[in-house]
């Protein structure tokens, strides 16, 4: 498994913090959290390999994996998977023991409700003395340390009940993983935040409540005008926004169906549930969605239809019936869109409710950088919303402004971009490898059929793997190629082979490796984690070999030339226009103004001098529009100036628009900030040069404390600028 960054850091500060509190001898606590969608369960497995068998830790280690109601079945398929190359941990039900313990790197998977009842049978003593408690006393006699991990807490596992597991199970270390952690006073905590799971593209970018219509905050409840609308309402929005996103993924050649998931009161009484279903089920049947075209899924506990592999990127089921029960450990990546109902009363929108429309589709690639694809939706015609903080800050929209007409502005910006390391691939390399392979029609000149590994590319290569440097050499015989794990080396080896001039770590490798895992998952529907060996013996048979070696280097050319672009630390956009929509997530204000070019107009922070200067612009019948200007990423306007040597980017405050169509560029200045913004001074004077319509400078009023006088700018030499005195400014005549 390829981690991302922010999985491979918390894997890291998770191992290095195990193994400080182990050797303390002392129980300790330890809290992952980590938001839905963010692969928690990946990121425990990654610590638990490089746990198991640490040459830091004094003893081995031995695993109970807790959690609610059947997960902890879905969690030991998943990790079972994970280890089934390596081996490296053994997990087990109860009954799966051996010798009444729980053996050396042996992970038991337990169902947490039933620990707490004192009468089930794996608590209670029997003749053969194979109970919970005998297998804890026999682990720790064999001198092991005792892990437990507690895994996605928030849901029933109060903070008593956590305690209570702890307490009866006594293990050296407790590992809770949660979005919501319950645990108190940890030990230890490792926090990945929201944002670095968004820009690794794992999740969607936010999720949108009823697009359109009027949302207003108060405190911690949301209220939204769709609320007078009817259920047929509800389904025609989510319908249409479903469609409207399967479109933008068709033009784009993306293999996605989108999935709307239709949720259900989880207490209600029978007949209404029944009523209720039924009337979804005649709305949709109008707009030929029913079961019998298998455009329809339904995941109740008493009936289940059309949801075998619902998972599938392009599975034919368009919409699905689901209660929220479904919602614990059940994961979906291209349900997109959420339709809830009044009859649910009021409800809690936390990271939880709303985490199965969070995930992207292809996490492989990360973001599309498009609108429709890159965010979730949810209709709903609810009284009530009761937002967590969870939700209310950084992911769920609450405001939306909108360009109130088209501009063709062109500017040229800039924005500081994070510079990864040129000698690795990024996420991309997949998707220019999958066009590369369209290009040359890899899919046709291969041969599938009885291929075999050609074991001459295995000569005298060295290649790191792991954990473990392996040398592959001509002696044949040191490689069983029935073995999953030797094949893996020889793959590895050909990668590291190809990826000249990229050095050769574990992130390139197998990110190549990843690129054909999905060439061959979308050509031949072959998937890795089912036939790996059909994969690696078609690649590496002397039939093909040829073929993916010039696939792969039409693919590295490419990265190279996308690479040589980005030397600079900023990056240069051609043809800025101001952003058709902002999206604000925390609680803002609303300023009825006029000659805003976003309407409606939000704000959460201004200076009094920002303030009082769109006041000004907005009563001049000079202004055609204004626009405040944001001070990040590219969503912005910046301009690029130098302060000690280094280049930097300048988000001045305000662009405004004359009714002669004249574009002026302000940034206000009061105080002992005029003094400081010569060097900005110089990159803006530099810009608004370069065409004849643009004008402006450093802005501010004669009236230094109150704002009530003549505004004046300045657009002279920098070094003309003196501390309190505005001789050589000019007046605004607008």
């Amino acid at each position: 498994m390829l981690l991302k960054n922010y999985q491979e850091k918390a894997k890291d500060e998770l191992v290095e913090k195990s193994i400080d509190l182990l050797s303390s001898n002392y129980p300790s606590k330890l809290i992952l959290k980590a938001p839905t969608g963010s692969g928690k369960t990946i990121i425990t497995a990654e610590y638990l390999r490089h746990l198991a068998g640490n040459n830091n830790l004094e003893k081995p280690i031995s695993v109970i994996w807790a959690a609610p109601r059947q997960l902890h079945l879905q969690s030991k398929d998943k990790l079972k998977n994970y280890f089934s190359d390596n081996c490296v941990l053994i997990c087990s039900d109860f009954e799966d023991l051996a010798e009444n313990e729980i053996s050396e790197n042996e992970i038991l998977f337990l169902n947490w409700e039933s620990i707490n009842k004192k009468n089930n049978i794996l608590i209670r003593e029997n003749e053969k003395n194979f109970y919970l408690g005998k297998v804890l006393d026999n682990t720790k006699f064999n001198s092991r340390y005792l892990i437990l991990i507690i895994d996605e807490s928030h849901h029933h596992a109060t903070s008593e009940i956590s305690q209570q597991l702890i307490k009866d199970i006594c293990p050296d270390l407790t590992l809770e993983v949660s979005a919501t952690p319950v645990i108190s006073s940890p030990d230890g905590f490792v926090n990945i935040h929201l944002n670095e799971v968004k820009k690794e593209g794992m999740i969607k970018n936010s999720i949108i409540i009823n697009e359109g219509y009027e949302n207003q905050l108060s405190g911690e409840f949301l209220d939204t005008a769709l609320k007078e609308g009817t259920n047929s309402l509800v389904i025609q929005c989510s319908l249409e926004k479903r469609e409207n996103i399967r479109k933008e993924f068709m033009k784009n050649n993306i293999r996605v169906n989108p999935l709307l998931l239709v949720q259900l009161p989880n207490k209600q009484l029978k007949n209404d549930e029944d009523a209720l279903k039924q009337e979804i089920i005649n709305l949709l049947k109008k707009q030929n969605i029913t079961t019998d075209n298998g455009k329809l899924g339904i995941c109740l506990s008493n009936q289940k239809v059309n949801f075998q592999n619902i998972q599938d990127n392009n599975n034919n089921v368009e919409v699905l019936i689901i209660k929220q029960a479904i919602a614990l450990g059940w994961d979906c990546p291209r349900a997109q869109v959420l339709a809830l109902f009044r009859e649910w009363k009021s409800v809690t929108f936390s990271i939880q409710t709303l985490g199965r429309i969070m995930r992207m589709p292809e996490p492989e690639f990360g973001h599309y950088q498009n609108y429709l694809l890159d965010n979730s939706f949810v209709y709903t015609n609810l009284e009530e919303i009761e937002l967590q903080e969870d939700v209310s800050y950084g992911y769920l929209r609450i405001k939306n402004s909108i360009r109130k007409e088209d501009t063709n502005l062109a500017l040229t910006s800039f924005y500081r971009k994070r510079i990864r390391e040129k000698t690795r691939l990024s996420p991309q390399f997949i998707r220019l490898f999958l066009e590369s392979s369209k290009e040359y029609q890899l899919a046709s000149k291969i041969k599938t059929k009885n291929q075999q590994v050609n074991l001459s590319i295995l000569q005298e290569t060295s290649i790191n793997n792991l954990d473990t440097t392996y040398e592959l050499k001509k002696d044949q015989s040191l490689l069983n190629l029935e073995n999953a794990d030797d094949l893996q080396k020889a793959f590895d080896t050909f990668t590291k082979q190809n990826l000249d001039p990229f050095y050769p770590e574990e992130r390139s490798i197998k990110r190549l490796n990843q690129a054909i895992y999905k060439f061959f998952e979308l050509e031949f529907n072959i998937h890795y984690e089912i036939d790996l060996r059909s994969i690696i013996n078609i690649v590496l048979s002397s039939n093909n070999l040829i073929h993916f070696k010039n696939v792969i280097y039409s693919s590295k050319q490419k990265y190279l030339k996308i690479v040589e672009k980005t030397k600079d630390s900023l990056i240069k956009i051609e043809d800025w226009n101001i952003p058709y929509e902002i999206s604000y997530y925390a609680q803002v204000k609303e300023w009825p103004v006029k000659n805003s070019i976003m309407q409606p107009f939000f704000i959460s922070k201004l200076t009094e001098i920002e303030k009082k200067f769109i006041t000004f612009l907005d009563k001049s019948e000079k202004i055609k529009w204004w626009f405040r200007n944001g001070d990040s990423d590219a969503t912005y306007f910046a301009i690029p100036y130098a302060e000690n040597d280094k280049l930097r980017t300048f988000y001045l405050d305000f662009i405004v628009c004359t009714v002669d169509n004249k574009l002026g560029f302000f940034d206000t200045k009061s105080g002992i900030t005029i003094m400081d913004a010569k060097e900005k001074l110089s990159g803006l004077r530099e810009f608004l040069a370069s065409k004849k319509n643009y004008f402006g400078g450093l802005v501010s009023n004669t009236d230094q404390k109150n704002y009530l006088n003549s505004w004046i700018y300045f657009n002279q030499c920098p070094s003309e600028l003196k501390k309190d005195k505005f001789e050589n400014w000019e007046f605004i005549d607008f």
